[in-house]
C-alpha cells in the first residue's frame, strides 16, 4: 500500500448532519446494513448496465455478489461487493459531500444518453452515513471498474474529517467496507443477527447476498417478474414464505401499473379465517412496502383500507427513496394514489369472483366477512362494497345460506321498493322477533343480521339500486298493507262487537295507567300475528339494535320509552279483555300486563334484571296449573 495519505474535511457540517441522519431519518439501527447492501446492489447494477453496452471494465468475468462477514471477537463487520467501485474523485464527490448521490448522477447521465438504468436503488447520498449509528470507525477500500484505475482507501470516524490513501492494485474491482463497531452495537457482530436483517430488509435484492459464506436471499422478487412466467406453485411458495401460512392462498392478484403511478404489487387472499386475529390486533394489517426490491416499511397500513386488511402481499414502487420517514410516508401523495389503485383492483377481482366463482367467493366471505364489513365507511366505493355484501335471510333454510342485495331485489314483490332487515343474536332469535310476523304473513323476504357491524352498514348505505334499506321494525305498515297476505290464519278469531271494541279501548287505557311513564303510548298492533304484544320506537328513527349499541357506548342501561303495541286478536289479550270487563282492578290483570311488558323488554334486550319477571311467571304458572288440574280432574 502506498504511504501517501491525505486528510480532508467534509463539505457540510458533518457532526450536525450525522446527528440528523442517525437520530431523525433512521430510527432503527438495523437500517445501516440495508443501506450498505443497497449501495452495493447499485454498484453491481452499474456494472451490469455498462457491460450490456459493451463498455470495457476491469475483471469483466468477476461474479456479481455481495459478501457480509463478521468477527465476533474483534467486533467487526466487513461488507464486500464486486460492483463499479470509485476512483478518488468519485469518492470525494459521493462520500465527502453528504447529500450527494452517485446513483442519482449515474441515472441522470444514462437518461441524457437516451438509456434507462431503472434497477438502481439509491437516490440520496445520505444512506452510507447510517453506518455511523453502529460504527466508531469505518474503512472503505474501493477500486473503480475503469481500466487503469487504482485502489483507494477511505477512513473516518464520522466526526468531521476523513483520510484517503492510494493503495495501488490491492483490489481488482469493487468496494469493501470494514466496520469497527461501537460497544453499544456489538450485537451486530453475529452472523445470525446479520442474516435476520438481510432477510427482513434486503431479501429480494437481485444479486446473491452471502453472510459468512452462506447465501441468505434465495427467494426471487416475483412481483417484478412477467406474470406468464410464474407458475401457481411459485406463487404459493412465495405466499408461504411471506406469511408463514402452511396453506396455499385462496387467490392471487399480480398487479403491474404504469399510470397514474408506477408500481408492482403481488397480493394474496388467505384461505383461512382472519376475523378473530384481526380484531385482537386491529392495527396488524397492511402491505409490505418496497422501493426497488428493498423493504421500506413492513405492513404499511396506508397502502390498504382497513376493510381489505385481510389481504397480504407486497408493493414495490420506483419512486420512493429508501430513507423516507414513516411520517413522510403517511403524507406522501404517491402512497395515496397507490392505495386508490390497489383498492379498485382488489374490488374488481372480488366482483369477478363473486360473479364467475360463486362458491369460491362464498368461502372468501365466510373467512373474511368480519373484516370486509368495515368498508361501510368507504364512501368512494360504497356501491361496489354494497354489491359484494352477503346476508342470510328468511328465504334460506338455515343460517348457512347467503345472498346478495342484488339477489334480494330479484325476489322482491311487484311494487316493493324497500329491502327489509332484522337484527338478532341468532337465526332463531330473529325468527321469533314479533316485528317479523307481518313479513311472514305477507310473504316478504327479510335479511337477517347477526353482527353489530351490520347495523352500521345499513345505516351508512341507506339504499341500494334505488331500493331503500329499512329495518323491519321501522317499516311503513301502510305500504305493507298493500300486499296481499301469503299466509291465511287457520282459525281467525271473531271480530269484536262494538261494545267489546269500546271496552278494548278502555283496556288499552288501563294498561297505559299500569305501565305509566315506562311507555309512551299503548295501541292496537297491525303488525302482530302470533305474539300478544311488542315494543315499537315511537318515531321510528332508529332500530332497537342500533339504540342498544349507542346506549352501550354511552354506558347507559336505562330502557328506552317506547310505544307498547297489543295484538287484539291474540287469545291472551282476548282473555285479558274478559277479565277487565269483569273486574278492571283484578290483580291478575296487572300482573299479566307487567309480564307482557317485561317479556317485550327481554326480547329486545333491555331487561337488565329478570328476577321480578321470573318470580311473577312462577306465580302465574302455579295458578294456571291449579286451574289445569281442576278441569282435567287430576
Amino acid at each position: 500500500m502506498a504511504s501517501q495519505e491525505t486528510t480532508h474535511s467534509f463539505k457540510a457540517e458533518i457532526t450536525q448532519l450525522l446527528d440528523i441522519i442517525t437520530n431523525s431519518i433512521y430510527t432503527n439501527r438495523d437500517i445501516f446494513l440495508r443501506e450498505l447492501i443497497s449501495n452495493a446492489s447499485d454498484a453491481m447494477d452499474k456494472v451490469r448496465f455498462l457491460s450490456s453496452k459493451g463498455t470495457e471494465l476491469l475483471a469483466p468475468e468477476k461474479e456479481l455478489r455481495i459478501d457480509v462477514a463478521c468477527d465476533k471477537d474483534a467486533h467487526k463487520i466487513t461488507i464486500t461487493d464486486s460492483g463499479i467501485g470509485m476512483n478518488a474523485e468519485e469518492l470525494v464527490a459521493n462520500i465527502g459531500t453528504i447529500a450527494h448521490s452517485g446513483s442519482a448522477a449515474f441515472m441522470k447521465e444514462a437518461a441524457e444518453g437516451g438509456e434507462q438504468a431503472d434497477s438502481i436503488i439509491g437516490r440520496f447520498g445520505v444512506g452510507f452515513y447510517s453506518v455511523f449509528m453502529v460504527a466508531k470507525n469505518v474503512v472503505l477500500t474501493t477500486r473503480s471498474a475503469t481500466p487503469g484505475s487504482k485502489t483507494i482507501v477511505w477512513e473516518s470516524t464520522g466526526t468531521g474529517e476523513y483520510s484517503i490513501t492510494d493503495a495501488g492494485d490491492e483490489m481488482d474491482r469493487g468496494t469493501k467496507i470494514e466496520i469497527e463497531l461501537k460497544e453499544s452495537a456489538f450485537e451486530f457482530a453475529n452472523p445470525e443477527r446479520l442474516q435476520s436483517i438481510v432477510r427482513e430488509h434486503s431479501n429480494f435484492v437481485s444479486f446473491p447476498i452471502y453472510v459468512d459464506g452462506e447465501q441468505v436471499n434465495t427467494q426471487p422478487a416475483l412481483w417484478r417478474e412477467p406474470k406468464f412466467q410464474i407458475t401457481k406453485e411459485q406463487y404459493a411458495d412465495f405466499y408461504k414464505f411471506l406469511t408463514y401460512d402452511s396453506k396455499e392462498p385462496q387467490d392471487t392478484l399480480h398487479i403491474n401499473v404504469d399510470a397514474p403511478v408506477q408500481f408492482n404489487a403481488l397480493l394474496f387472499i388467505p384461505d383461512s379465517e382472519s376475523g378473530q386475529m384481526f380484531f385482537n390486533d386491529p392495527e396488524a394489517y397492511g402491505l409490505d412496502l418496497y422501493s426497488r426490491r428493498v423493504l421500506i416499511d413492513r405492513r404499511h397500513r396506508e397502502l390498504l383500507p382497513q376493510y381489505l386488511g385481510f389481504i397480504r402481499g407486497v408493493v414495490d414502487t420506483e419512486d420512493l427513496p429508501l430513507n423516507i420517514s414513516r411520517e413522510t410516508l403517511q403524507e406522501n401523495l404517491l402512497i395515496g394514489k397507490i392505495r386508490t389503485t390497489i383498492t379498485k383492483q382488489i374490488l374488481s377481482r372480488l366482483e369477478k369472483m363473486a360473479k364467475d366463482e360463486a362458491e369460491k367467493y362464498t368461502t372468501l366471505w365466510k373467512n373474511h366477512h368480519r373484516v370486509f364489513k368495515l368498508g361501510y365507511s368507504d364512501f368512494m366505493n360504497r356501491d361496489r362494497f354494497a354489491g359484494l355484501l352477503r346476508f342470510n335471510s328468511s328465504v334460506h333454510e338455515d343460517a348457512e345460506g347467503l345472498c346478495s342485495l342484488e339477489e334480494y331485489i330479484s325476489r322482491m314483490k311487484e311494487g316493493q321498493k324497500e329491502i327489509y332487515y332484522l337484527s338478532g343474536n341468532s337465526r332463531e332469535a330473529i325468527r321469533l322477533n314479533p316485528h317479523g310476523e307481518i313479513f311472514r304473513r305477507k310473504g316478504i323476504e327479510v335479511l337477517y343480521l347477526y353482527e353489530p357491524t351490520d347495523e352500521f352498514i345499513m345505516d351508512s348505505l341507506r339504499e341500494f339500486k334505488e331500493c331503500k334499506l329499512v329495518c323491519a321494525e321501522q317499516a311503513d305498515l301502510k305500504k305493507l298493507g298493500e300486499f296481499a297476505d301469503a299466509e291465511t290464519a287457520e282459525s281467525a278469531p271473531e271480530a269484536l262487537s262494538d261494545d267489546d271494541a269500546k271496552n278494548f279501548d278502555d283496556l288499552l287505557k288501563a294498561i297505559k295507567d299500569i305501565l305509566g311513564e315506562r311507555v309512551k303510548d299503548v295501541r292496537v298492533s297491525e303488525r302482530l300475528n302470533d305474539s300478544p304484544a311488542c315494543l315499537v320506537s315511537p318515531d321510528g328513527s332508529i332500530s332497537s339494535q342500533m339504540q342498544k349499541m349507542m346506549q352501550y357506548m354511552a354506558q347507559d342501561s336505562t330502557p328506552p320509552v317506547k310505544d307498547f303495541e297489543i295484538n287484539r286478536d291474540h287469545p291472551l289479550c282476548r282473555n285479558l279483555l274478559k277479565i277487565f270487563k269483569g273486574n278492571s282492578s283484578d290483580d291478575f290483570l296487572q300482573k299479566t300486563v307487567e309480564q307482557l311488558f317485561e317479556s317485550a323488554l327481554l326480547q329486545e334486550g333491555y331487561l337488565s334484571d329478570p328476577h321480578a319477571l321470573v318470580s311473577r311467571m312462577n306465580e302465574i304458572l302455579e295458578k294456571s296449573s291449579d286451574w289445569y288440574t281442576e278441569i282435567k280432574h287430576l
